[in-house]
């Protein structure tokens, strides 16, 4: 599975799965993805096969929802809540943990194709 990480994450999660082979990438390292809205945000995840993961339940769940209804593809959501995971430096060794487990279990570009997972 390939992962696109929103800009509310810091780009050393996505670094540090690097390091670890996986096929990870911040929005805010790539200057062409900064300041998109969510749903191009979702187009150009999809566009590159990957999974989205965001903190913005609210946007995303309507816009898989729509898409859905519409027939468009995704190729999976991953939503985390700031109760269960806050997003702080303190946090970032948990994320590139639960994240690295995700990715295990997950190889394949398919393998959340059209479907929504919270990370806790």
């Amino acid at each position: 599975m390939r992962l696109l990480l929103d800009d509310q994450y810091s780009p050393t999660i996505a670094q540090e799965l690097r390091g670890q082979s996986f096929d990870v990438v911040a929005v805010v390292e790539r200057r062409d993805l900064i300041g998109l809205d969510d749903e191009s945000l979702l187009r150009l995840a999809a566009g590159e096969r990957r999974a989205l993961l965001t903190n913005n339940v609210r946007h995303f769940a309507a816009i898989a929802r729509g898409w859905g209804a519409s027939g468009q593809t995704h190729y999976g959501l991953v939503f985390t809540s700031d109760a269960s995971l806050p997003r702080s430096r303190e946090t970032i060794g948990m994320y590139v943990d639960a994240l690295g487990a995700l990715l295990d279990v997950t190889p394949g570009d398919e393998a959340l194709r059209d479907q929504v997972r919270w990370l806790s």
